[in-house]
């Protein structure tokens, strides 16, 4: 067990996490008790969600070990005052919350081991986060000229932006995607794709993104479905963000377009279009209809109040 220390930080620094701010990977045996600890945490992650882990632990070891602070024997005090520095620095308030939310997971981890005592991070205070997402999207309108622009395009453009748009997929979703996780499902064409958090999903495909998928596909059985631009391996996300930047500036929107904006485009669209939602919900696979909920533009309108509904509902009974 680690001794706790309510002093300001003022212990030498661990040489491991000297190794661990460029690593934050699994060492041999002489590694001390923080890489073991690290390692352990981060081993339980794989993927975009390991890639985000380490780097949130990178910036608190970093932060810590500047400090002289063994982070086995942080206190709330410390890692509040982390949290205090990167508002400083001007980090947005969903970037320290979810930097926060990766060191209590990690110090969840290390009370369940017994490595240390009690968590830390267990009662911080997160950054209260904006209820609107500020996530850059397309409305209905800049929406299907992008998807006008992608058809002109064809092949690899075209299909990659109709997962995106239509099917709201994580980028990582789309790209991991191969053409055996393509079927036919009691007449709809449909793609398995592997989720968040190791769920895995059947999802339907829109007969204009089937037929995007089928042209560009081809001839081909075997593989992932998107390719680079030689064919010689699975298409990175570099290089989806630089088709979708592509397709953003022909269809002439100004703004700054990722993959990701596509995704909150279609959750938008879909709420706007009157689409529960649970339904919503359910194809984002978001885990709390909260985070679905800062995507519907029109929550505050009157006209969709259900009074209005209720009141109908009500008295087509009393008749």
């Amino acid at each position: 067990m680690s001794n706790t220390n309510t002093n300001v930080p003022a212990l030498v620094p661990i040489p491991g996490q000297l190794v661990l701010i460029e690593l934050i990977e699994p060492g041999d045996p002489g590694d001390d008790r923080v890489d073991r600890a690290l390692a352990g945490y981060l081993a339980g992650y794989s993927g975009t969600t390991l890639v985000g882990y380490r780097l949130d632990l990178r910036q608190w070891v970093t932060w810590a070990t500047n400090l002289h602070l063994d982070i086995l024997a942080a206190e709330r005090a410390h890692i509040e005052l982390y949290a205090r520095c990167c508002e400083s620095d001007g980090k947005a308030r969903s970037t320290i919350g979810r930097r926060l939310s990766t060191i209590c997971g990690f110090y969840k981890y290390c009370e369940q081991e017994r490595i240390i005592d009690r968590n830390p991070a267990a009662h911080v205070r997160r950054p209260k986060q904006d209820y609107e997402s500020s996530t850059l999207g397309l409305d209905r309108n800049e929406l299907g000229a992008f998807l006008v622009q992608a058809g002109l395009s064809g092949g690899r453009d075209h299909a990659l932006a109709s997962l995106l748009a239509l099917n709201g997929l994580r980028v990582s979703e789309a790209l991991n995607a191969d053409i055996d996780n393509m079927d036919v499902n009691r007449g709809h064409r449909t793609l398995f794709i592997h989720r968040k958090g190791h769920k895995t999903a059947t999802i339907p495909l829109a007969p204009r993104t089937a037929r995007a998928l089928d042209l560009y596909i081809g001839e081909r059985t075997t593989g992932p479905i998107f390719l680079n631009l030689d064919g010689t391996r699975r298409l990175d996300r570099h290089g989806a963000a630089r088709i979708v930047r592509r397709l953003t500036k022909r269809a002439g929107i100004d703004k700054n377009i990722s993959p990701h904006s596509l995704r909150r485009s279609f959750i938008t669209a879909a709420l706007d279009a009157g689409v529960p939602l649970r339904d919503v919900q359910e194809a984002a696979s978001h885990s709390d209809p909260r985070t679905t909920m800062r995507y519907d533009r029109g929550r505050g309108s009157l006209d969709r109040h259900p009074t209005y509904i209720v009141a109908t509902f009500v008295a087509g009974a009393s008749r």
